[in-house]
């Protein structure tokens, strides 16, 4: 009885982790969860709202320029 119930054990103790993997790695079973937390935290941009991060990007460039100009100035 001790060995079969070794064997089960050791059995038991490699097939989990294995079976857990497989499961964690089938990417249909998380497929439509991902892509509507996806979805949740990163929400599809509109113009209005790229228009504004691009008009803010070129003020950000444009005063790293004049502190540069600045700084060669000096």
């Amino acid at each position: 009885m001790g060995v079969k119930l070794e064997v089960f054990r050791m059995l038991v103790y490699l097939t989990f982790p294995v079976g857990m993997f497989w499961i964690s790695n089938q990417s249909e079973y998380f497929e439509e969860y991902v892509i509507k937390r996806k979805k949740e935290i990163f929400p599809p941009e509109n113009d209005y709202q790229r228009k504004e991060l691009e008009a803010f990007k070129e003020r950000i460039r444009k005063r790293q320029e004049e502190q540069e100009l600045q700084m060669v100035k000096e």
